[in-house]
C-alpha cells in the first residue's frame, strides 16, 4: 500500500475506515476500505470474502468498480474508483425533492446495475441513498455490497440479512427466509418516492412500526407472511396493526404524476411474485413513452467516457519492481482462492462429523475396528468434528431490532443497520476459518453507510 498517497479519511464505522488516497505512480484517485484486525471475527470474514468474491466477478458501468485488493498485518485494503457523492448527498442538499428529470435519470441507472445483479443470481439486500454513489457526470454506480450475495438454491433458506429498515420489504420484516430477487424491487419503490418528495416513505422506528407503516399504505399482509409473522419469536404475544382506514399512495402523494406512481405501484407489491422485475421496470412508460431511455442511453455513453478520461502517464516501472508487483498479486489471489476452498471444506467436515455421530463415538468405532481386524496396529482417527461458531443465531432464535442491539443511527434520516437473525438455521451458508478479513461499501463524506 506504499504507491498510495494519504489524502484524507472519508468516513469510518465499525468494521474500520474509508481514506482518500492517490496513486503515486499514475495520479488516480481512489478510496481505499481498510479493515480492523479482525483474524478472530468470523462473521466479518464472511462478509468481506462475500463482498471481494462478487465484486471480482461484476463489472458493470452501474457498479462500482473495485481495482485491487491487499492484506498487510492482518489487516484487508479493498481498492475503489473515487466518487465523492451519494444520493444522500443530494437528498440533503434538496429537502423537498429532487428534479423529476434527475430522478429518472438516477432510477434508470439504478435498475441497470441492479438488473445486470439479478441476471447474474445476485441479490444486492442493502438498496438506499447512502449506497448509491453519483460522479460528477451524472453517473450511478451502486455500491456496497457488504450484504450482497447469490440466490440460495432450491430448498436452501438464507441464514442472515442486515439492511436498514426503512428500505426493508415485508417478507424480511417478517422473518421469511426464502425471500428473492424482490427485496431489492421493493428497495428501489421506497426510494422512489424518496427521491422525489425528500422524506422516507416508510420511516418505521421498529420492526412491528415498519409493518404498521406499510400496511397503513397497502392494508393486510398476505396470508403467508401473516403466518410467518405469528411463528416468529420476535413478535411473540404481539399482533398485527389493526388499520381500520388505508391511505394510498395517491392521496399521500397527490403531487405526483399518475406514471411515476404506477411505476411506484409495481415496485411495491406486498406480494413479492407480483413485484416487477428490474428489466420490467426498465421498459415502464416512465422510460419509453417520450423517447427518453432511448435518448439518455446515448447521453449517458458520453458522461461515462467523460468519466473515463485518460489518466496522467504513468511513471515507468523497472523490472524489479513489475516482478514485486506481478508476485503480490499471486499472492493475494492465492490467499482469496485458499480462503474460499477453505470455507467449503469447513462445511464438508460439519456434515462428515454429522455422520460420524450418527454411527458411534470415536471410542466405538476404533473397539469394533480392532474386534474385526486383531492384527492390525494402526489406530485410525474420526475427522474432527467442528462445531458451528457465532456466525449467527441458534436455530429458533428470535429476530432482534436495533434497539435491543443498541445500534446507532447513522444519519437523522436514516433508522440503525440490524441483524434479522431467521426463524430456522441452515449450515450451508455458515463458515469458519483461521484467517478473517472484514468487508463494507466505498463512502462519501460524512454520509457513506460503512460497516
Amino acid at each position: 500500500m506504499d504507491k498510495y498517497e494519504n489524502l484524507g479519511l472519508v468516513g469510518e464505522g465499525s468494521y474500520g475506515m474509508v481514506i482518500k488516497c492517490r496513486n503515486k505512480e499514475t495520479g488516480r484517485v481512489v478510496a481505499i476500505k481498510k479493515f480492523l484486525e479482525s483474524d478472530d471475527d468470523k462473521m466479518v470474514k464472511k462478509i468481506a470474502m462475500r463482498e471481494i468474491k462478487l465484486l471480482k466477478q461484476l463489472r458493470h458501468q452501474n457498479l462500482v468498480n473495485l481495482l485491487e485488493v491487499c492484506k498487510k498485518k492482518k489487516r484487508w485494503y479493498l481498492v475503489f474508483e473515487f466518487v465523492d457523492r451519494t444520493v444522500l448527498d443530494d437528498l440533503e442538499q434538496f429537502p423537498n425533492g429532487l428534479d423529476y428529470n434527475k430522478v429518472r435519470k438516477y432510477l434508470f441507472q439504478i435498475l441497470r446495475g441492479i438488473a445486470f445483479c439479478h441476471t447474474h443470481n445476485i441479490i444486492h439486500r442493502d438498496i438506499k441513498p447512502e449506497n448509491i454513489l453519483v460522479s460528477h457526470s451524472g453517473v450511478v454506480k451502486l455500491c456496497d455490497f457488504g450484504f450482497a450475495r447469490t440466490l440460495a438454491a432450491p430448498g436452501e433458506v438464507y441464514t442472515d440479512y442486515v439492511a436498514t429498515r426503512w428500505y426493508r420489504a415485508p417478507e424480511l420484516l417478517v422473518g421469511d427466509t426464502k425471500y428473492g430477487k424482490a427485496v431489492d424491487v421493493w428497495a428501489v419503490g421506497c426510494l422512489i418516492t424518496e427521491m422525489l418528495t425528500g422524506e422516507p416513505l416508510f420511516p418505521g422506528d421498529s420492526d412491528i412500526d415498519q409493518l404498521y407503516h406499510i400496511m397503513k399504505c397497502f392494508g393486510n399482509l398476505t396470508p403467508r407472511h401473516e403466518e410467518l409473522y405469528y411463528k416468529n419469536p420476535l413478535f411473540s404475544g404481539v399482533r398485527l396493526p389493526d388499520i381500520r382506514e388505508v391511505e394510498p399512495l395517491e392521496r399521500r402523494f397527490p403531487k405526483l404524476s399518475p406514471l411515476m406512481l404506477d411505476l411506484i405501484k409495481k415496485c411495491l407489491q406486498t406480494d413479492p411474485d407480483k413485484r416487477h422485475s428490474c428489466v420490467e421496470l426498465l421498459k415502464h412508460d416512465v422510460f419509453t413513452k417520450d423517447g427518453f431511455a432511448e435518448r439518455f442511453t446515448q447521453e449517458l455513453s458520453a458522461q461515462i467516457e467523460k468519466d473515463n478520461l485518460p489518466l496522467p502517464k504513468r511513471s515507468k516501472m523497472s523490472k524489479k519492481d513489475k516482478v514485486e508487483s506481478s508476485s503480490e498479486n499471486k499472492k493475494i489471489a492465492n490467499l482469496i482462492k485458499q480462503e474460499l476452498i477453505n470455507s467449503e471444506k469447513v462445511t464438508e467436515s460439519r456434515v462428515d462429523a454429522k455422520l460420524i455421530k450418527v454411527k458411534g463415538s470415536k471410542s466405538d468405532l476404533e473397539k469394533t475396528e480392532r474386534m474385526e481386524k486383531p492384527t492390525n496396529t494402526t489406530v485410525q482417527h474420526s475427522p474432527e468434528k467442528t462445531t458451528e461458531s457465532g456466525m449467527g443465531p441458534s436455530k429458533g432464535a428470535p429476530h432482534t431490532c436495533s434497539k435491543e442491539l443498541g445500534g446507532s443511527v447513522d444519519r437523522p434520516k436514516t433508522p440503525a443497520v440490524t441483524m434479522i437473525p431467521p426463524i430456522t438455521q441452515s449450515t450451508s451458508t455458515i463458515t469458519s476459518s483461521s484467517k478473517n478479513i472484514s468487508s463494507g461499501g466505498p463512502a462519501a463524506q460524512g454520509h457513506h453507510s460503512y460497516r
